[in-house]
């Protein structure tokens, strides 16, 4: 079996994707070419700089190339992908040196030419003319830039492509699945810098750095989304954004229990997503360790569950289940579980999805969760002990006798548990790519 590093040896398959965009492409239209622009250089506002770059995925689907002010044209009948990139700019030559070439281009992305962006008019209409004008061009609404033209094609189609490139992205390929099993990788060896920050660390921000550094330092510059680094009870906010606060009580002096983390790296355009829960006293308190066993296993049941032709709906209330029988047994909740289950009491303390897809964004493409749902258990398809969600469920005539009030005051102090990792899932099963350390044991051995 090929390793992860020889496999991203080769080129990024873009022309396998478009071909696989083109095929599906077919069911609107005789379709004749595939035009996709990459993310311009933007300026900040009142600045001469530039914005941080993110590269248009539907882009970087079909060619592999990070480039900004880009773009691509794939021919359906002849099989042929162009690159274009911009030409030569003397001027920006003196500042930031010389730009790609077309040959190295050529060498670097899995295309069939490499053009400069001014050609991209006459490549378009030779080959609309080639196609005897009947069929579509494809491109995406509002990421066509003005002055480019499809002359020679029956019409242009600016409103299905973005989909049709989104669902095909929900499966991936063996070299999209080495590029996020490098992320996890890198991601991994940042959670653990930070389990080993967490012992001595005054604050957030300083278990924030210690990640940062090491993504950095191992290939992941960017972030696939902005880190958590929640202290005790501000693990209770599912998308907490200051790291920057002390985590160390001010008026007592006495250390936070724990420590949320929910970071991940983007690697080459491809996300980790992987949360984990750090005790900063070296060991996990003793109310933060029965809820952490609780959510280790509800994940180990789910993904047990996973496999091609498994309803998510299923898993995510399996969860509930195991998540019902752990609290009941702390005492928490009371009652029969199945009453529980049927009266959605754990909804209090699990108020969102279970999972999500991931890939080049991290809530990626091809994910539909129905809004509309009634059912508050499924609305959204990890403990949490949040009293804004909390207190209207023991306020609530009908529902707060589920709940031991003097039993759940111990747990107010552990915030949130969550344990994410990235699992592929695949026909017969499924596979882990996160390695980043879960075990009590291993977590507390780690943060000593």
């Amino acid at each position: 079996m090929a390793t992860v590093d020889a496999i991203l040896a080769a080129k990024y398959p873009g022309k396998a994707h478009a071909r696989r965009v083109a095929q599906a492409l077919q069911a609107q239209g005789d379709a004749g070419a595939i035009y996709l622009e990459a993310q311009k250089t933007r300026m900040m506002e009142d600045s001469d700089e530039a914005m941080h770059f993110r590269q248009r995925r539907p882009f970087f689907y079909l060619t592999g190339c990070p480039e900004p002010d880009a773009s691509m044209v794939y021919d359906v009948k002849a099989d042929e992908l162009t690159l274009f990139i911009p030409p030569i700019d003397p001027d920006s030559v003196i500042w930031s040196g010389l730009p790609l070439s077309l040959e190295e281009a050529a060498k670097l992305y899995d295309v069939d030419h490499v053009q400069y962006t001014t050609d991209v008019n006459a490549t378009l209409a030779k080959i609309g003319s080639s196609q005897g004008g009947k069929t579509v061009a494809f491109g995406i609404d509002e990421q066509v830039s003005e002055g480019v033209k499809f002359d020679g094609f029956a019409r242009t189609n600016l409103s299905v492509l973005k989909k049709v490139i989104g669902d095909a992205r929900v499966v991936k390929d063996t070299y999209e699945i080495a590029l996020l099993r490098k992320a996890n990788d890198i991601s991994a060896k940042g959670h653990i810098a930070v389990f080993k920050a967490a012992r001595t660390a005054k604050n957030e921000r300083e278990v924030e750095a210690a990640w940062m550094n090491t993504l950095i330092a191992n290939g992941c510059p960017d972030q696939s989304y902005h880190p958590i680094f929640a202290g005790g009870a501000n693990g209770a906010t599912l998308h907490y954004v200051k790291n920057d606060e002390f985590l160390v009580d001010q008026v007592t002096k006495q250390r936070k229990g724990n420590l949320l983390i929910d970071a991940g790296g983007e690697y080459r355009t491809y996300c980790a997503d992987i949360t984990r829960v750090v005790p900063l006293t070296g060991k996990f308190p003793t109310e933060t360790r029965q809820i952490y066993e609780i959510v280790l296993q509800m994940q180990a049941e789910c993904i047990g569950m996973l496999k091609e032709g498994v309803r998510w709906d299923d898993v995510h209330a399996h969860a509930h289940r195991v998540a019902i029988k752990g609290l009941v047994k702390l005492g928490i909740l009371r009652g029969d579980e199945n009453e529980l289950f049927e009266k959605r009491v754990s909804v209090a303390f699990f108020p969102h999805g279970l999972g999500h897809y991931l890939g080049m964004d991290t809530h990626d493409t091809g994910g539909y969760p129905n809004y509309e749902d009634t059912d508050k258990m499924f609305r959204y398809l990890r403990i949490y002990f949040c009293r804004f969600i909390i207190d209207p469920v023991l306020n609530s005539p009908e529902l707060g006798k589920y709940i031991d009030a003097t039993v759940l005051e111990r747990y107010w102090s552990v915030g949130g548990v969550r344990i994410e990792d990235n699992v592929h899932v695949t026909k017969d099963g499924h596979d882990n790519l996160t390695t980043a350390p879960k075990a009590i044991e291993e977590v507390e051995s780690l943060a000593q």
